[in-house]
Parts: C-alpha cells; sequence; structure tokens
C-alpha cells in the first residue's frame, strides 16, 4: 500500500553538470525522486527519511561550477550518498526532513 504524500513538489536533481526535473515527494517515511525523463539516468530515486544524516541548503549551479540558485537543498543519508535538489521554499523542505 502506498503512503499519502505530505509534501511534494517539482524537483530538479542536481549530479554535478547533470540535471533532470521532476517530482520530489515526501511520505512519513520515504522520499521518492520520479524524474519526467527516465532516460537521463538520474533518478527515479527512493530512501527512507530514517537513513538521512543532514539536510542543508546548497547552491543550485550552472555547468556543475556556477552557483545560479540558493534555492537547493543537499540531502545526506548517513551511507554517505547526497542527493542534490533545487526547489522552492528549500528553508521548509529543510524544516520537514531534519530529524
Amino acid at each position: 500500500m502506498q503512503e499519502n504524500p505530505i509534501k511534494s513538489a517539482v524537483a530538479t536533481s542536481q549530479n554535478g553538470v547533470a540535471r533532470a526535473d521532476g517530482k520530489l515527494i515526501v511520505t512519513k517515511k520515504l522520499i521518492r525522486f520520479s524524474p519526467y525523463n527516465k532516460a537521463l539516468g538520474l533518478g527515479p530515486y527512493e530512501f527512507e527519511r530514517s537513513d538521512i544524516a543532514k539536510v542543508e541548503q546548497c547552491w543550485g549551479k550552472g555547468g556543475g561550477i556556477l552557483p545560479v540558485t540558493s534555492d537547493a537543498i543537499k540531502i545526506t543519508l548517513v551511507d554517505g550518498c547526497v542527493y542534490q535538489f533545487i526547489l522552492a521554499n528549500p528553508q521548509e523542505w529543510i524544516s520537514l526532513l531534519s530529524h
């Protein structure tokens, strides 16, 4: 059975110079990112909220190096994996995802 979303938004997943637009969804237990274009290889991602070690605001970068927006978050998991998402209202997301 699929959980009801607590919050969802259009977001851009960023990994270096690679970017993919999609939908970021948070439920009580999970975080899911579903890219609109699955052929790019940036998602889908799904992980447990309990696996989050840290959530912080970061810069969304153009070309992987030039900061273009501060409307981004970086999610670091306990295993060291890092996910970056460019989205509106990053402080709301940080508050929601922080333990």
